[in-house]
């Protein structure tokens, strides 16, 4: 088996793992959708962090989403403003 092939450790795993987990335990608030797309895109054909993207997956499942609909509902969320505003003094963004 090539170095390639192997599985990458992602630089943020240790950070969001964590918020992974906090999610599987939570409901589908705004904020918590949000944060669902955000780790979605993250994590998006990344070749490592399997147990992060199952875990994406079965909150999806468990939310009653498809990809596209957690897509469209954080579009329109992100459109109207303001989702992280509350967590932080000044906007923020993360573009890791």
């Amino acid at each position: 088996m090539s170095a390639e092939a192997k599985d990458q450790q992602h630089p943020l795993y240790n950070r969001d793992r964590p918020l992974v987990e906090n999610l599987m335990a939570q409901e589908a608030t705004e904020y918590n959708l949000a944060e669902l797309a955000r780790l979605r895109i993250r994590y998006q054909g990344f070749p490592g962090a399997r147990d992060i993207q199952q875990d994406l997956d079965q909150i999806m499942q468990q939310w009653g989403l498809s990809e596209a609909e957690l897509f469209e509902k954080t579009r329109a969320l992100h459109d109207l403003g303001g989702i992280y505003k509350s967590r932080a003094k000044r906007e923020e963004q993360d573009w890791n």
